[in-house]
């Protein structure tokens, strides 16, 4: 992890289209402003990981859950 001091007003430059600046500091909070293209995602953190959690639970079946979703389908295609 790369660790910078930087005051109000200064910044540093990730790759060739992401600029962060520090723009305040009071009350122990830091207000920074982040310049990057439409297209990169930028989250906090807290969310990242709260998608990344809700990301993997959703990605792991349940073996009752396939059974009961494969019974419906053979149901489905019967009546056919």
């Amino acid at each position: 992890m790369l660790v910078l001091t930087r005051k109000p007003g200064e910044g540093f430059v990730i790759g060739d289209d992401i600029t962060i600046k520090i723009v305040e500091m009071k009350g122990g909070g830091v207000r920074i402003g982040i310049e990057a293209p439409h297209d990169k995602k930028i989250y906090r953190q807290e969310i990242y990981d709260r998608i990344t959690m809700e990301n993997r639970a959703a990605a792991q079946w349940n073996m009752t859950d396939l059974d009961t979703l494969s019974d419906n389908l053979s149901v489905g295609i019967k009546k056919k």
